[in-house]
C-alpha cells in the first residue's frame, strides 16, 4: 500500500487527553483479544500447510473464498471513502481500498498456480462462515463510525498478515511455488508503514465526535471472531473437498 503519513495522523493532536484515551484503548484491546489472536495461530489448518500435508488442489476453497471477500470488501472500501473522504481520516480509508484493489490481482495470479482461471473462481460457491467477515465489513462501512472501524481493522490486520505470511512461506519451501504465485500473501503480509498511529489518530477523532469506547471495542471484538470464523469455514471445506476426491 502507498506509504502516505495520513491527514488524520498529521492532525490527531499527539498527546491531547482524547488522544491518551485512545491509545489506553487500543492497548486494552490487544490485551483483550489475544486470546482469540492465539486461537488463530494454533489452527491445524496452518500446520497441515506448513508440514505440507495438504495438498496443492486443496487450496482452491481458499482462492475462491478470498476471491468473494476482496469483491465484497473492495464495494466496503469504496463506500468507507464516500463517507469518509472528506474528513481527516480520509487517507486512512483510501490507502485501506487501494489495497484491495490491488490485491485482487494478485490473487488472480495465484489462482493460476492452482490451475483455476476467473471464470473457476467466479463459479465457485462461498460458504455462509467465510462470508461472514466481509458481511460485517460491510456492516461497519455503512453503518458505523469511523473510530469502530479503524480499531477493528487495526485488531484485525495484524493476525491476518501473520496468517497469510505463513502461508506464503509454506507455499514456497513446501508447494515450490515462487514469489510471483505467492504475492497476494506477501502483500498482506507487508506491515502497512504508520498504520497504528494513523488509526490512533482516527480513533482520537472519533472519541471527540462522541463514539462510546464500548462500541469500538465491539467492533474489534466481532472482526476478530469473524476472522477466525472464516478460516474454521476453509479448513473444514478444505477437508470435505479433499474427501470426495477421495472418495
Amino acid at each position: 500500500m502507498p506509504i502516505i503519513p495520513s491527514q488524520a495522523a498529521r492532525s490527531g493532536g499527539r498527546n491531547s487527553a482524547t488522544s491518551v484515551q485512545a491509545r489506553q484503548l487500543v492497548d486494552e484491546m490487544h490485551e483483550e483479544l489475544a486470546g482469540v489472536e492465539d486461537q488463530i495461530r494454533r489452527l491445524p489448518y496452518f500446520a497441515a500447510l506448513e508440514s505440507g500435508q495438504l495438498p496443492l488442489n486443496g487450496l482452491a476453497s481458499l482462492a475462491g473464498e478470498q476471491y468473494n471477500v476482496i469483491k465484497s470488501d473492495l464495494r466496503s472500501g469504496a463506500l468507507l471513502l464516500s463517507r469518509f473522504g472528506t474528513t481527516s481520516a480520509g487517507m486512512f480509508f483510501k490507502r485501506i481500498l487501494e489495497g484491495e484493489i490491488l490485491a485482487l490481482s494478485l490473487l488472480r495470479d495465484f489462482a493460476k498456480a492452482l490451475g483455476l482461471a476467473e471464470e473457476d473462481l467466479e463459479a465457485y460457491e462461498p460458504r455462509a462462515g467465510a462470508q461472514a467477515y466481509p458481511a460485517y465489513v460491510a456492516w461497519l462501512a455503512a453503518y458505523a463510525s469511523e473510530a469502530e472501524t479503524s480499531a477493528a481493522f487495526l485488531m484485525n490486520f495484524p493476525i491476518f498478515g501473520e496468517s497469510m505470511g505463513r502461508i506464503s512461506a509454506a507455499l514456497q519451501s513446501r508447494y515450490g511455488l515462487v514469489a510471483q504465485n505467492t504475492a497476494f500473501f506477501d502483500f498482506f503480509a507487508t506491515p502497512i508503514q504508520n498504520f497504528e498511529s494513523d488509526a490512533l489518530a482516527v480513533i482520537t477523532a472519533g472519541l471527540k465526535h462522541g463514539t462510546k469506547p464500548r462500541v469500538i471495542k465491539r467492533a474489534a471484538r466481532l472482526l476478530q471472531a469473524y476472522e477466525k470464523l472464516f478460516w474454521d469455514t476453509v479448513a473444514g471445506e478444505t477437508e470435505r473437498t479433499l474427501l470426495r476426491r477421495d472418495a
